[in-house]
């Protein structure tokens, strides 16, 4: 395969000092790097920015004009201060440079230019202390006669401005792409030129120059439409290509006996399965069935029955005497799983499938036992946490590999569970987060997608209420004493909190909004935000409210010994306990019937599909759940647009609408993004189904005709720069 110019180094391109700089800054190493590090916006020469609406604390990239110059003498120290105010008309900003008396000659009265640097207060001032600045060349706006017209183009064109850092300024990058630009020869298109004629798209070379040199906009507009489609077509080709590449290895077909275990089990069910449970079963078992291994996404709301499908397809498989093995993210859930399998069966054909389940906690004499049954085939049900991915655990037949909750694993962990098998076994990934049908194209293009929307007939409806604290502070004591009144009916309580103590989060849980503002749609906020809830200060408050006086409540947190997590769930299920106080490790999979009250604390601080699986642990039995969504997010921020979404609807999917809406694009793809700079650059999933349809579309017919890309090397080459050895491996294992 013939080498790229966006393959070579920047080091070569650049020199080895700048080089360096944008690898420090963004992990650019390469030309392609630097060519999609793309301008996040356009300013224009004769633009003004609203000064006085830039956020404090924020870095920011400006175009303004300079009012006014003087130096004054530091009282404290030695040394002088430069202030230089500059403005739009409307606010003023001031630029601070200590000791540096020279800049006057450059920052003169009236002279325009770009500044960027991090918004401060000074004596209620909005100022930015050393900023870096370039100034717009003066001698454009003496033009005369002749020029004016040129002078204007000049003022009108737009200014890139890049996502830049504290070390490299927006101009710096500029002038880098500028360089590479000079200098780039022609690149081959990854889109083929048919393609590209049927969709009026310029070639890629002409696409990098528009989009960093634009004359209009559009340039850029026009440049970006072909970027992003090019961007589309080369991903789904990448899926398309690994999906068909995994549908020519061979796996053993796993059928079940008209009389077998299979048929043993649904004649035992005390229920009629739900359309979508039958429908779904119908398309797991024509994939068993077959000489290529099932790569299927099961996706279904929260208590649709996902779990029954997935034990029907391992009893299948254990007919021909496979093993099947089911990872779960917790082992509160793995030990959940075991238990709900194991009565599921029945004693009859649970003694035949022995049951068994692996973790990281259990004994030493416990997990020999474990093993011994699992790689002597004894055990034709695995139940695991991540111990079962240990070079350790060998099988004796693993026919159905099973993920539950897909996004709480990362890539390699669920490929070095398939790898056990001495053939490659079936996939079954589950999911209760519904999935929006552009992530499912972009992210699980590679997966066979059934959905089970229909739940089971006897769910009990579940109200959910905001309880905004920032509004009405008072409504804490109500959130106990609606608690209270659920236990004296004979029920119990979920509550549900983002922390195990004031500082530490669950093991395993995404980052609190505070600490990683814009995940999941978090908002940074200057106010100071009140202590976050935890497990350990909601059982320290417990002795203080009345109403909690006399009732069994207890903690559950990741922190806990697993004999102790799995005799706090027991003892929950059984009803011992009350109010079970704990982290998200009760987000998924529990089971207590009982349990009719969901409060969710700083609920703001999760993010939406979290909410609707916490909210799905109740309303399981025969009465009505109840969901408490405890905030103090502000009324009109997005935190709070978020709690508010989940409280207005049990649709999942429309809750996963919603969720993509809100969130930013960067978590959006997960695990796909474990490839270093694998990461979407102008696509966005939330905008561009019809894209990324019409992209698909296109890579099917080029893979059809040829699978392997011989004659398609750019595209070739495409795929493996733009996921590398990694980020391929991600789309294979999701």
């Amino acid at each position: 395969m013939p080498d790229s110019p966006l393959d070579a180094s920047l080091a070569g391109a650049l020199g080895g000092r700048t080089a360096t700089a944008l690898q420090k800054a963004f992990g650019l190493r390469t030309v392609g790097d630097l060519l999609t590090h793309f301008p996040r916006r356009y300013a224009r020469r004769g633009e003004l920015t609203a000064l006085d609406q830039l956020p404090l604390g924020e870095s920011v990239t400006i175009v303004a004009q300079v009012l006014d110059v003087r130096e004054r003498t530091m009282r404290a120290r030695r040394g002088s201060i430069l202030e230089v105010r500059i403005g739009d008309g409307q606010g003023i900003l001031t630029l601070t440079f200590f000791n540096q008396a020279w800049r006057a000659k450059d920052l003169v009265p009236g002279a325009r230019g770009i500044f960027a640097g991090k918004v401060g207060d000074y004596r209620g001032l909005r100022q930015l202390a050393h900023p870096d600045y370039e100034l717009f060349d003066a001698s454009h706006d003496a033009v005369a006669g002749v020029g004016d017209q040129q002078a204007q183009k000049w003022a009108k064109q737009p200014i890139p401005i890049y996502p830049a850092s504290a070390s490299v300024a927006s101009w710096q990058v500029q002038k880098s792409v500028e360089v590479l630009l000079d200098g780039l020869p022609p690149i081959d298109d990854a889109v083929p030129a048919s393609v590209r004629s049927e969709l009026d798209l310029m070639p890629v070379s002409e696409a990098y120059e528009r989009i960093h040199r634009p004359e209009s906009d559009r340039d850029h507009l026009t440049a970006r439409d072909t970027l992003r489609f090019d961007e589309a077509f080369v991903l789904q080709s990448a899926l398309l290509q690994q999906r068909a590449l995994v549908r020519r290895s061979a796996a053993t077909p796993r059928r079940a006996a008209p009389d077998g275990l299979l048929a043993v089990f649904d004649a035992a069910l005390p229920f009629e399965r739900t359309g979508d449970q039958r429908l779904v079963g119908d398309e797991i078992t024509r994939d068993l069935e077959a000489e290529v291994p099932m790569n299927r996404l099961v996706q279904g709301e929260v208590g649709s029955g996902k779990t029954l499908v997935a034990l029907r397809a391992m009893l299948a498989v254990a007919e021909s005497g496979g093993q099947s093995a089911l990872l779960a993210p917790t082992e509160v859930l793995a030990a959940q799983h075991l238990r709900s399998i194991t009565a599921t069966l029945g004693p009859d054909l649970a003694a035949r499938l022995r049951p068994t389940l692996l973790t990281g906690q259990m004994t030493v004499a416990q997990r020999k036992k474990a093993l011994l049954s699992i790689v002597s085939g004894q055990a034709h049900v695995v139940v695991g946490t991540h111990a079962l991915i240990s070079e350790a655990v060998g099988f004796f037949d693993l026919g159905l590999v099973v993920v539950d909750e897909q996004h709480r694993f990362g890539v390699d962990q669920r490929e070095a569970l398939r790898k056990k098998g001495a053939t490659p076994p079936h996939v079954l990934v589950l999911t209760a987060t519904p999935i929006p049908r552009t992530v499912a194209m972009t992210v699980f293009g590679d997966l066979d997608v059934s959905t089970i929307a229909e739940l089971p007939k006897g769910r009990q409806p579940i109200e959910s209420f905001v309880v905004p604290l920032a509004d009405h502070p008072t409504w804490g004591g109500r959130i106990w004493q609606r608690s209270a009144e659920e236990v004296a009916k004979g029920r119990q309580v979920f509550v549900v909190c983002p922390a195990i103590d004031a500082v530490t989060a669950e093991p395993g849980d995404p980052p609190d909004a505070e600490v990683a503002p814009g995940d999941d749609g978090a908002e940074p906020s200057n106010a100071p935000a009140p202590e976050r809830a935890s497990v350990e200060g909601v059982m320290a408050r417990v002795p203080t409210i009345p109403v909690l006086q006399g009732l069994r409540v207890e903690p559950l947190h990741g922190r806990m010994s697993s004999d102790e997590k799995d005799d706090v769930m027991r003892r929950f299920a059984a009803g011992d306990i009350d109010v079970l106080v704990a982290t998200t490790v009760v987000e998924v999979g529990v089971d207590v019937p009982n349990a009719s009250t969901m409060v969710v604390l700083d609920a703001d601080r999760f993010g939406v599909s979290q909410l609707h699986q916490l909210r799905g642990r109740v309303g399981r039995g025969g009465h009505p759940g109840l969901c408490l969504l405890v905030t103090h997010a502000a009324a009109d921020t997005v935190a709070r647009e978020r709690v508010n979404a989940v409280a207005a609807t049990l649709d999942g999917f429309e809750l996963a609408q919603v969720d993509l809406d809100l969130r930013r694009e960067g978590d959006v793809l997960g695990n796909l993004q474990s490839g270093g700079r694998s990461s979407l650059r102008l696509l966005r999933v939330a905008r561009d189904g019809d894209l990324i349809g019409l992209a698909r579309e296109h890579a099917a017919e080029v893979l059809d005709a040829d699978p392997r890309l011989v004659d398609h090397p750019a595209l070739a080459a495409a795929i493996a720069r733009r996921l590398d050895d990694r980020g391929r491996e991600a789309m294979g294992k999701n």
